[in-house]
Order: C-alpha cells, then structure tokens, then sequence
C-alpha cells in the first residue's frame, strides 16, 4: 500500500476516535487531529533525513499514538484494524494509568526503547509538537515539570533519530524560557 493510502486510513481511523471524544488540543478549540497531524509531519520529515527508516509503520504510530490514552479504543481493536506492531508500539507510548504519576514517563520511555528507532522518532516528535506556549491553566510547577520530562525523553531516547534529538534540543532550549517567566 502507497504511503498516501496508509495515511489516509489511518488519519481517518483516528480522527474518528478522538473526535468521538469531542477531543480538541488542550488550550484550544482545534481538533485533536491537528495535534496528531503535526507529529506525522515531523516523522515525514525524519523519515527523509534518515536512514533505514520504516516510514509507512512510523505515519501510523504517530497518527495512532494517543488513541489508547484518550479514546475508547482497545488493544484487540488496534491491531485487528493495524497489525499487532503497531497496537504494541502505541501501547509503549501510553503511559500506565494504574502506576504512580511519577513513575508513568519512566515506564512508557522504558518500553518505547524495547522497541525500533521508529518508535522512539514518535515520541521525540511528540514533545517537539507538544513543546508550544505553555495552556493558560498550567501553573509554573506544570510547566517546569514538563520541560523536566522533555529533557528526560532527549536524554533517554539519545541515539533514536540525530534528526529529531536535534529538533527537541532546538524546542527545549526555546521552551525554557516559559519557566522563568510565569510567576
């Protein structure tokens, strides 16, 4: 299947779970679809500065890759409709409701390096585009905390994608200027 068509059905495929969730980017009122979008373009662009790199299996990822944390889907669903690589790669970017807060990125970040390069573009690209101005609701611990985490991926996905490292770098050092900055 061409890339175009593994996009297609599976942008569409998410779009609809996530809008079943009336799920908009937080902050906004954009549709969650632009989020998952913009992490798909930042693995289309990786995808052509590295190499031996999955692009097909890594689009899906991306597209999929908050399904099981925001929206009814399950597992046997997944990789009914996908394959089971992919329900088991989006399963590794989910954090684990059931263990501490504290805990969760460890554990996901801990899972996702079980797995191919790809898997680890995913969440590097994710925190790129998470790595925006901070939601109005977030108090200043939210945003340290976050940055804090955002370092923690560099530092533990190093030698995923030299790509994406680089642009997560770039994000980091842009974002940190939003913890000194709100009181």
């Amino acid at each position: 299947m061409e890339l175009q068509s593994i996009y297609q059905k599976t942008i569409k495929f998410a779009a609809k779970k996530h809008a079943d969730q009336n799920q908009v980017i937080p902050g906004t009122n954009l549709p969650y679809v632009v989020h998952l979008s913009n992490v798909t373009m930042e693995i289309i662009f990786a995808s052509q500065e590295t190499k031996e790199f999955n692009t097909a299996f890594a689009i899906q990822v991306a597209l999929l890759h908050d399904i099981f944390e925001d929206t009814e889907t399950i597992f046997k669903e997944l990789a009914e409709e996908f394959d089971t690589e992919i329900a088991e790669a989006v399963l590794a970017l989910t954090k684990n409701a059931k263990i501490p807060k504290e805990e969760r990125m460890m554990d996901s970040l801990t899972r996702i390096k079980k797995l191919s390069k790809e898997v680890w573009a995913v969440k590097l690209a994710d925190r790129i585009t998470n790595l925006q101005i901070p939601p109005q609701h977030w108090d200043s611990e939210k945003i340290k905390e976050y940055y804090k985490q955002a370092l923690q991926i560099l530092d533990s996905l190093e030698g995923g994608n030299e790509y994406l490292e680089k642009r997560l770098s770039e994000r980091i050092q842009d974002y940190s200027k939003y913890c000194t900055s709100k009181a």
